[in-house]
């Protein structure tokens, strides 16, 4: 009888597929699995006083910092590398040297390169660097920008930590190939970050956290710079540059896989607070996976896409110049020592980084209380980033050896140059959100081409590395500031474009889809709106 009450008690399971010999159902593994991740959740949630959104940007501040030390380090560490034991007519038109210069200090190390090929080596990252540009903004569209972004970065470091290795075994003809295979790793950088912020920054915060993220270029190379000069004066040869560098490198990638998501529904302990701020400022929580494929036709034949191309160029010339060959102008040209080197080089890039900060913040407030808009702001920061970084660059080639008075106006042409980043930096994310990985892909691939150019341009103008030979430089940079300036005012533009929701451009489309634009003005707040 019992047996017959437990039976008749199993009759709905029976009825439901259960057999007579499973067990009765109670909580799954899987239900206390929930139960447990959920509460872990809160318990994270709770001790993360940082909205994740901001441990985003510092997270994408590190990865551009780490992309530029270990793409600038070879700068400082290649004036030690090369033998510069030089001959009396090269003497002419350069600096004395240093009091306290080591007798032995300034005469390199053992490879025999000359200007020329030295150009060729500083260039050969971005032969790579623009190659993998636009694959990278694709695949941060299609699949997030965590894993195109954090696995670049990996492979840069991993080809950094090998270089001396390759460097003793095949010279320089391994170094420009390390090199190539450095730049295309870290060419899926800006379009993966680019993919990134444009899924978790809302339109309000945009040029405060944009310009904290690329401000990692400047504090890139001013640790780059301070920290190669003080390996290089400390320890002997020049391998230790490399191994720290790409050792902190890895040390990213494990750090921002564990913490960092593609967008904020995936994120795992985004606070529920964060994620209905988010998703009341910027209509969604999640990737548009279903838009059409990039609309190139529209983007390239695009005037705000063509303006900001230009002032990418602009941008990129006198930057990479400043990068690149500053270290050898103060080396070559003003005789610093390797540790004044070190210090003295990554001087305008603290200023840069402070500008840039503080002008992303003022940019964002001026544009939120609408004392400005949006093309304005971006048109204006611009301008005084191109005008500034050239009056200044070509007053420093007329300060002959006036050795602080050089690095004064050095460091003075790099601080202007810091408004380019709540200008013309973010302009991507403005015309279009859901294709900013493609668009960044464009402008920084496109401006990068010039890292190709310059590098080997100056190693080709300057044989004598006198001050003559590179004042002259100095003067093709101030006309490329300018006329790249010239262009950018009369066809920027800071409003969202029309082909950055193509499904609704064709009208038999937008009749009958539900497909909304997650990034459409819809999506921006009043006061934002009002003020573009």
């Amino acid at each position: 009888m019992n047996d017959n009450k437990f039976i008749g008690e199993r009759e709905p399971l029976l009825g439901k597929g259960f057999s007579q010999k499973q067990p009765l159902p109670g909580p799954s593994w899987a239900d206390y699995r929930g139960k447990k991740i959920s509460s872990c959740r809160r318990w994270i949630t709770g001790v993360f006083i940082i909205p994740q959104r901001v441990v985003l940007a510092i997270f994408g501040f590190l990865a551009i910092l780490n992309a530029y030390t270990m793409r600038i380090s070879l700068s400082i560490a290649i004036t030690e590398m090369v033998n510069k034991t030089s001959t009396p007519e090269q003497e002419e038109g350069v600096c004395p040297a240093d009091d306290n210069l080591g007798l032995g200090e300034n005469n390199g190390g053992e490879f025999n390169w000359d200007q020329e090929l030295q150009g060729i080596i500083l260039s050969s990252f971005y032969w790579g660097y623009v190659i993998t540009h636009l694959p990278g903004g694709i695949l941060a569209e299609k699949f997030g920008g965590k894993w195109t972004l954090s696995l670049g970065i990996l492979s840069t470091a991993f080809f950094t930590l090998i270089t001396p290795w390759a460097v003793n075994l095949g010279g320089s003809t391994a170094l420009i190939v390390i090199r190539v295979l450095m730049g295309l790793g870290e060419g899926t950088t800006f379009p993966a970050l680019s993919a990134l912020l444009a899924s978790w920054i809302p339109l309000k915060e945009r040029s405060k956290l944009g310009s904290l993220v690329f401000g990692g270029g400047q504090m890139g190379t001013i640790l780059g710079n301070l920290i190669s000069g003080y390996l290089l004066h400390n320890i002997d040869g020049w391998s230790s540059v490399f191994y720290f560098f790409g050792g902190m490198g890895v040390l990213w990638f494990i750090l921002f896989t564990l913490f960092c998501y593609s967008d904020p529904e995936s994120h795992p302990f985004i606070s529920d607070k964060e994620k209905e701020y988010l998703k009341r400022e910027m209509g969604t929580l999640s990737r548009d996976k279903t838009l059409p494929p990039t609309p190139w036709r529209a983007i390239f034949t695009s005037i705000p896409m063509v303006a900001l191309v230009c002032a990418q160029i602009g941008h990129d010339w006198g930057f990479f110049i400043m990068v690149t060959d500053l270290p050898k102008y103060m080396s070559d040209v003003l005789r610093f020592s390797i540790k004044d080197n070190g210090l003295y080089s990554s001087l305008p890039y603290l200023l840069m980084w402070l500008v840039s900060l503080s002008t992303g913040v003022l940019s964002d407030w001026l544009i939120s209380n609408g004392k400005m808009s949006i093309t304005f702001g971006r048109k204006l920061f611009t301008t005084i980033a191109s005008a500034g970084p050239a009056i200044f660059i070509v007053g420093a080639s007329y300060a002959g050896c006036d050795k602080a008075l050089v690095v004064a106006l050095f460091t003075l042409a790099m601080g202007f140059m810091g408004t380019f980043y709540p200008g013309m930096k973010v302009n991507p994310l403005d015309l279009s959100p859901n294709y900013a990985g493609s668009l960044m892909a464009v402008t920084n691939g496109i401006g990068a081409i010039t890292g190709i150019i310059a590098p080997y341009v100056v190693g080709v103008m300057t044989p004598n590395h006198s001050l003559e030979e590179w004042r002259i430089v100095f003067w093709i940079s101030f006309a490329i500031f300018h006329a790249t300036n010239i262009v950018y005012c009369w066809g920027a533009s800071g409003k969202v474009q029309p082909w950055n929701t193509p499904h609704l451009l064709n009208k038999s489309v937008e009749a009958g889809d539900s497909k909304q634009d997650t990034f459409s003005e819809k999506s921006i707040p009043a006061p934002i709106k009002a003020v573009k």
